[in-house]
């Protein structure tokens, strides 16, 4: 399956829009990657489309990617430095237990808004939206190549 055609644009605008309002009460910054394939470890695929992505480079390092590589069924949460000091140890391994719920129904989208709402959530109460917040990165998701 081709990554950008694994969602409809009726899906993608879910995941966008679940997104944009995630951010609505946070300086946070999430982002979605979709891949087609992912030959090696998810983790290290992750953070380097983390990387590759410029989510490493956000003012107070409070990015969370959402990686999916759609072939090979792997996904990954991915949180950066200043999210992490904040949350639980085992935060992230609950978010991504609510999404294989979802993904083992076939409810890929759904699940990405719900555990993006989660997330959210979280980086409402460690980074509450500023007056003078700005989006540093893009809502839309991104494909591999």
């Amino acid at each position: 399956m081709n990554a950008k055609k694994f969602f409809t644009k009726d899906q993608q605008k879910t995941i966008t829009d679940s997104i944009a309002q995630a951010e609505l009460n946070t300086s946070g910054e999430i982002r979605v990657h979709i891949d087609d394939d992912c030959k090696e470890n998810v983790l290290d695929k992750a953070a380097a489309v983390f990387h590759n992505l410029k989510m490493d480079k956000t003012e107070l390092r409070n990015g969370v990617l959402f990686y999916l590589a759609v072939n090979d069924r792997k996904f990954a949460i991915l949180g950066d430095k200043g999210i992490n000091e904040k949350v639980p140890e085992k935060f992230w391994d609950h978010i991504k237990e609510t999404l294989l719920d979802h993904f083992k129904k076939q409810e890929f989208a759904e699940g990405l808004a719900i555990g993006i709402e989660m997330a959210g959530k979280k980086l409402k109460v460690h980074f509450p939206l500023q007056v003078n917040d700005k989006n540093e990165l893009n809502n839309e998701v991104s494909f591999g190549k």
